[in-house]
């Protein structure tokens, strides 16, 4: 008989700026001392760095804060804040498109990142929301690329978002992006694309290998026009200018692989316009906010599964190589 594993005691600490503090379950065949020795060994940080969160109370357990002599016990639980490390300011709005008791939708910029990963973390979605909107608890019900635009939808209770996250699961959610990208009259549109993608831990970029598929999305052409774009030198001289054929796309996915959608537009031989990973893998700086990836979560559309309701969420915004991409494609200022 398999034993249902216990859920974690409540925390005793608060939130920080909409971070949850890490939680550890201390080991139950450790020979440790001390919290204080087990932590310096298991953590990647400097020993002094654990010293200070010890001396200034911000590790505790069930019974409150620990020392640098606090006995190791194991099996125990244990909490601390991570030291979090500046973050560059992602400077653009995220407007809240609909509340209730149960849901929120935003229309997420490009840049900010939908949850805490790597060296994103106050500077997301969750930890801006929770923190603006006082709502400790909420969580997303499914994920969007920190440079993909558009609508996200997070839940309010915890108790409610297995039934949110369910419909993403299985595939009740209609989800439409939007993308620029190049326009090649010789590329047969609409059509079904399925490929079997990986994504290996470590590595930036997905890519499409032999094997049953496991990703499918509906590429359509919405329009096309030409554009004129200037040639800028390596030096930001401005030398003429050329014209640029450009494509509005309409995106369907049936499924949700990471990167998918990037990875059949390059497939198809039209990359999506800002791609930093696809064909190539750049490395813009941090707090280079320029020439966003030109793709937008533009809308979802599902039946509430506890209430019913019919919902359409649509996002307000528009994707700038389309509409200006002189302005998208101009140089950074310096």
């Amino acid at each position: 008989m398999s034993r249902r594993k216990r859920s974690a005691p409540p925390s005793p600490l608060a939130q920080r700026e909409g971070i949850d503090p890490v939680h550890l379950r201390l080991p139950l065949d450790g020979e440790w001392a001390t919290v204080r020795d087990h932590l310096v060994e298991r953590l990647p940080v400097p020993p002094e760095v654990i010293d200070d969160l010890l001396a200034r109370g911000e590790v505790a357990g069930v019974d409150g804060r620990l020392t640098v002599t606090s006995p190791y016990e194991a099996g125990a639980h244990l909490w601390f804040h991570r030291p979090l490390a500046p973050e560059p300011r992602v400077p653009f709005p995220l407007p809240v498109l609909y509340r209730d008791a149960r849901l929120v939708v935003v229309d997420k910029p490009h840049f900010l990142a939908t949850t805490p990963r790597g060296s994103h973390i106050t500077e997301t979605a969750l930890a801006r929301l929770r923190r603006d909107l006082d709502l400790p608890r909420l969580a997303p019900a499914h994920r969007l690329d920190r440079l993909t635009a558009g609508l996200v939808m997070f839940t309010v209770r915890p108790e409610d978002r297995g039934a949110y996250q369910g419909l993403f699961h299985d595939k009740l959610v209609l989800k439409e992006y939007e993308a620029v990208a190049a326009y090649d009259p010789l590329l047969a549109l609409p059509r079904t694309v399925r490929s079997r993608i990986q994504k290996d831990r470590g590595v930036l970029a997905a890519y499409e290998l032999p094997g049953e598929p496991n990703s499918e999305s509906r590429i359509e052409l919405l329009d096309h026009h030409d554009t004129a774009t200037v040639t800028v030198t390596g030096t930001d001289t401005a030398t003429g200018t050329d014209t640029v054929r450009l494509g509005r796309y309409r995106l369907l996915p049936r499924t949700g692989r990471t990167h998918q959608l990037r990875v059949h537009m390059n497939a198809l031989g039209v990359p999506i316009l800002g791609d930093p990973v696809y064909p190539v893998v750049t490395d813009p700086a941090p707090d280079d906010f320029s020439r966003p990836l030109q793709l937008l979560a533009r809308s979802l559309e599902f039946t509430d599964p506890l209430t019913g309701r019919e919902h359409r969420f649509e996002s307000g915004r528009t994707l700038q190589a389309w509409t200006d991409h002189a302005k998208w494609a101009a140089p950074p200022r310096s």
